[in-house]
């Protein structure tokens, strides 16, 4: 009974670890990533997970026509070169940050409402190690009130 209740606490305490680094990614993306949208106003939603060398995400997000718009992509400085491309739903490639010199941030307005796809790939190290690195990163959205 003892070495039962011994794997049941290994269990949650196993099963809790991813949600502590996640919660801790959050609060990053709050606490960090929020403050580079300015002047555009936050969406209110937080969109991080922790990622490693090598990984790949995807969001899909609606856009409204005629509004301004800001993507920046945040991500913890232990982690190489994060890539981002921003896509239609028929996966052409409206930006992509590579021919940016790997900018952050694109800001944009769009003449139709659409959804688009935020695309993210954290780049391999160049340095030759045995781990890999991991770390948050957050996409973030800004809107800014168009003056005209």
């Amino acid at each position: 009974m003892k070495k039962l209740y011994q794997v049941f606490i290994i269990l949650t305490v196993l099963a809790l670890v991813p949600l502590y680094g996640n919660a801790q990614c959050k609060s990053f993306a709050k606490k960090v990533c929020k403050l580079e949208l300015t002047p555009y106003i936050h969406d209110g939603n937080y969109n991080a997970a922790i990622l490693t060398e090598g990984e790949d995400a995807e969001l899909y997000k609606t856009f409204y026509a005629g509004q301004n718009y800001r993507i920046y992509i945040c991500g913890s400085d232990a982690l190489p070169e994060i890539e981002f491309q921003v896509l239609d739903v028929n996966r052409n490639v409206l930006y992509d940050n590579r021919k940016n010199d790997y900018s952050r941030i694109w800001d944009f307005k769009l003449q139709a409402s659409q959804q688009l796809i935020i695309s993210l790939r954290v780049k391999n190290s160049e340095e030759e190690t045995d781990e890999l690195v991991s770390g948050c990163v957050a996409i973030m959205f800004g809107i800014k009130e168009d003056k005209n």
